[in-house]
């Protein structure tokens, strides 16, 4: 059984919490998880990639086992969690990798891909929009508010996404068997909500999230002029980022292969062979990409 190693590394007087496994030598997936939860939705992923792939998994600023700052230290913005993110890759030596973003990590994963171009050698989206096409407007319509005016009102309407029915429900909806999806997930990202002070910093983060759209134009920019590998494997069934948002890809990225399963928000819950054995198949096409690159 592959050894999944549990590390930290220090960037800029901040603690990176991150699981890592594979051959040195491998090309790096980079994996970058979403709201609410952490390097923990990756758990079983790791080890079915580890081999062809040297996985590593880091836990954004205020997320998981990483540094939690308050908001009042940290400018919890997504820039600010690329650039750490951008510390983290200097810090273990890794300056070529291949991205798997999923809802947060998404935003995070487009800007390491416009601070540094060749960097990024593949992209595997897993319901991590990088087009307006795939925002569930009943969803997002209290976040775009609160962008525009974080003001208590519109703040009382996010706080429930803070909470234990919010949380479960990303979890459970769009599966077609909830029974699949162990209750430990929601519980252990419930309980790092539950810490002082990182309910203002997911509020910041909320507030912040229109930043990502603005970037949307140079993101597909990007994806022209590379020719990166893009796949995009999605919960069909997600109602924050709706199947839209995966078919989008093709736009900019003629050759992306979309691959819809029968799931939700976190598919790997529920589908985890099938996003595993996707992201097998797709390594040829990351490996290739990189030699042209060279």
């Amino acid at each position: 059984m592959t050894a999944v190693h549990h590390r930290t590394a220090e960037v800029d007087g901040l603690t990176v919490f991150y699981r890592e496994a594979g051959p040195a030598d491998a090309p790096v997936l980079l994996l970058l998880h979403g709201y609410p939860t952490s390097s923990h939705m990756f758990r079983h992923l790791i080890p079915a990639l580890a081999g062809p792939y040297r996985v590593i998994a880091p836990d954004h600023i205020g997320f998981g086992r990483s540094s939690t700052p308050g908001a009042d230290d940290f400018p919890y913005t997504f820039d600010a969690l690329a650039e750490v993110t951008r510390g983290f890759l200097a810090a273990l030596g890794v300056d070529r990798y291949a991205i798997y973003v999923q809802d947060y990590g998404a935003p995070i994963g487009w800007r390491l891909a416009l601070a540094d171009p060749r960097a990024v050698t593949g992209v595997v989206s897993q319901n991590g929009n990088a087009y307006e096409d795939g925002f569930v407007p009943e969803f997002w319509e209290p976040v775009w508010a609160y962008g525009a005016d974080p003001g208590p009102a519109n703040e009382a309407r996010l706080r429930p996404a803070l909470e234990r029915e919010a949380v479960r429900w990303q979890y459970t909806h769009g599966v077609p068997d909830p029974s699949l999806i162990a209750p430990d997930t929601w519980e252990h990202d419930l309980a790092l909500l539950a810490r002082p002070g990182v309910d203002r910093a997911q509020l910041a983060l909320f507030a912040d999230y229109a930043s990502n759209v603005a970037l949307y134009p140079a993101v597909h920019a990007w994806l022209r002029a590379s020719g990166v590998p893009v796949l995009a494997v999605w919960g069909r069934n997600d109602e924050i980022f709706g199947p839209a948002g995966a078919e989008a890809f093709r736009r900019d990225a003629p050759d992306a292969e979309i691959l819809l399963v029968d799931g939700g928000h976190f598919l790997l819950e529920s589908h985890l062979g099938t996003v595993a054995e996707a992201i097998t198949r797709f390594r040829p096409r990351v490996v290739a990409h990189r030699a042209r690159q060279q």
